[in-house]
């Protein structure tokens, strides 16, 4: 494992082992809660006004998708706000302030958002990339994820791939806690080892019957539950994700929400699917890492 940059032998023989790394103390405290505040502001100044009030879910079933509306399939250029499931009642309304009705703002925050783009577009992320085997990365998908208090809802077990198909496959998420992330919030949970041992053999893609979004192929993979490992961790930690890796996050029914940010990188090499629900556009084709600025 010569010429590593940013990574320990031993960190690169874990996540290639595992299919997922925590480094904890990537960034300081301050830096974690600086970046906090900013999603607290952008969660204040969102308006509703015009908003087509889209949810967000990953589902559980088939049944259960994603809202493939334009909204969403038009977001991969822009900033956007997605609500949680559970924000609204039956009759469709509210049922707590709009700073604590959003599951997630995307998918553009490492292009149009200057403290976000920092971070996702540093030196360090270069240096992760080229020790992750990286040629030519590209980054897409950016993401503020706040798994509100009281309603933020299940992620079931997936593979980042599903969503990022390549070929050959080459996603990997960068996922940053702005808050502590624990058992009763809604940490992450991994099946180490299960990038090698479960195909990618189901896709997230743009429904060519409507004009929303389907999956395609077999049902999610489901592991043992003893074959999974809890990941707590505390702010300023980043998590290195396999794109082939089985994780997920409980539902949190806390009082604390667990705001954190991630992005994703694909091998500019490889080929990307244009049946894919994200696609890159002519005004903003996806980031080149290691030529593209921070600032």
């Amino acid at each position: 494992m010569a010429g590593l940059q940013f990574l320990t032998p031993e960190q690169k023989q874990q996540f290639e082992d595992d299919g997922y790394l925590v480094i904890p103390n990537f960034f300081t405290p301050e830096t974690a809660e600086k970046l906090r505040l900013r999603a607290v502001e952008m969660l204040a100044d969102f308006s509703l006004e015009g908003h087509p009030m889209t949810t967000f879910s990953t589902g559980s079933g088939e049944d259960q998708k994603h809202i493939g509306d334009e909204y969403f399939l038009t977001s991969g250029d822009k900033i956007r706000y997605f609500f949680e499931e559970e924000a609204f009642d039956k009759n469709g309304k509210l049922t707590v302030p709009k700073e604590r009705a959003i599951n997630k703002i995307g998918h553009a925050l490492h292009e149009l958002e200057p403290p976000f783009r920092a971070l996702s577009l540093s030196d360090d992320m270069k240096r992760l990339a080229h020790d992750l085997d990286f040629k030519d990365p590209r980054v897409l998908q950016s993401m503020l994820i706040f798994k509100q208090p009281k309603i933020g809802g299940v992620v079931p077990p997936h593979q980042d791939s599903t969503f990022l198909y390549t070929e050959p496959l080459s996603a990997r998420g960068f996922w940053f806690a702005l808050e502590d992330c624990t058992a009763q919030n809604g940490a992450l949970s991994f099946a180490p080892g299960s990038h090698k041992k479960y195909p990618v053999n189901r896709r997230f893609v743009r429904d060519p019957n409507s004009s929303g979004t389907t999956f395609r192929g077999e049902k999610e993979h489901e592991a043992p539950d003893e074959e999974w490992r809890l990941a707590e961790c505390k702010a300023g930690s980043l998590v290195l994700i396999h794109g082939s890796v089985l994780h997920k996050s409980p539902a949190n029914r806390s009082e604390k929400s667990r705001y954190i940010y991630t992005f994703h990188v694909i091998e500019g090499n490889a080929t990307y699917d244009a049946d894919n629900w994200l696609q890159p556009t002519q005004e903003m084709p996806f980031t080149p890492l290691y030529t593209a600025s921070a600032v």
